[in-house]
């Protein structure tokens, strides 16, 4: 019995996992010691927990205008409105919180989507030689060339509005960075020996990049997805901002185009317009210091810089 336990224990599968998990509590150990990705997780940590508890934090009525009436509009921040008021008497930090959950799942969604096809395309067209790989190399050129803007504001027109529909926009129009990336990462990893000797043994396409391709780019996909969290978020904002959201749903882009709708910003309502972009600005830094973290761990080169 002690000898077959000791089979399993030291079989491949056992010893690959066991290097993960050290590695695992390696990078948890490194990342700890970075006090501006830390500060970055803290707060969005926060931020996601108060988006999380938005029902029970500020119930649904409290953005019902009708419930309102009484509700002074436009009202400074003060002890008794903590962010202010908007045109319609609704409290701004409750517009923040509910706005939170769109703009926060607009932006993992989005960059969900966008890191998948990068990581395939960027996968294939390092691996695949000839024809598929160029194929797919002037693919990825053509998408990075293209205003990425512009083509998710003519796939939120063409398409039925709604959080998806800005989900799919910017997720079809974000990938081509990571799979420029992931494709440099996949040439230089096709170029060590034991990737040869894959192929000598008979190894096909799908086992070197699942065995040997996949999890050697993971780590540089988890360090960009982070960065691109931020960058969705901004272009959710601007969707928004630019009408092409969902104006049953409350977002940070669409608190800052009723604040635009009713001139704010030159009526002095300072605080309908400083509030929304002021939380953009900060979770945008937030997910740029934990992506940049990661990044540094994950590329130890950039530890000296």
């Amino acid at each position: 019995m002690s000898g077959s336990t000791a089979t399993i224990a030291r079989s491949p599968r056992s010893m690959a996992w066991a290097r993960r998990r050290r590695a695992f509590a390696t990078f948890c150990r490194e990342f700890s010691r970075n006090r501006a990705g830390m500060a970055g997780l803290v707060f969005l940590a926060v931020i996601i927990l108060l988006a999380v508890l938005a029902p029970l934090i500020a119930p649904a009525w409290m953005l019902d205008v009708t419930k309102l009436l009484d509700s002074p509009r436009f009202a400074p921040p003060s002890l008794e409105h903590p962010l202010g008021t908007d045109d319609q008497g609704r409290e701004l930090w409750v517009r923040m919180i509910w706005g939170a959950r769109v703009s926060l799942l607009v932006g993992f969604a989005a960059t969900a989507v966008s890191m998948i096809i990068g990581t395939v395309v960027g996968i294939a067209a390092g691996h695949f030689t000839g024809w598929t790989g160029g194929l797919l190399m002037r693919i990825i050129d053509f998408f990075l060339v293209l205003p990425s803007l512009i083509l998710a504001i003519v796939l939120s027109i063409v398409l039925s509005r709604g959080v998806w529909t800005i989900v799919i926009a910017i997720g079809l129009t974000s990938w081509a960075g990571t799979a420029r990336v992931v494709r440099a990462q996949t040439l230089s990893v096709e170029s060590r020996d034991y990737i040869e000797r894959s192929r000598v043994l008979g190894a096909g396409h799908w086992h070197i990049i699942g065995k040997h391709l996949l999890p050697a780019v993971l780590p540089l996909v988890l360090a960009n997805t982070t960065l691109t969290v931020g960058s969705a978020i901004i272009a959710e904002s601007t969707l928004s901002f630019l009408g092409l959201g969902d104006a049953t749903l409350q977002s940070w882009g669409s608190v800052l185009k009723n604040s635009m709708d009713v001139s704010a910003a030159t009526a002095g309502y300072w605080w309908y317009v400083l509030v929304p972009g002021l939380a953009i600005v900060l979770v945008v830094l937030a997910f740029t210091l934990v992506g940049r973290a990661v990044e540094t761990i994950v590329n130890p080169t950039l530890r000296s810089r």
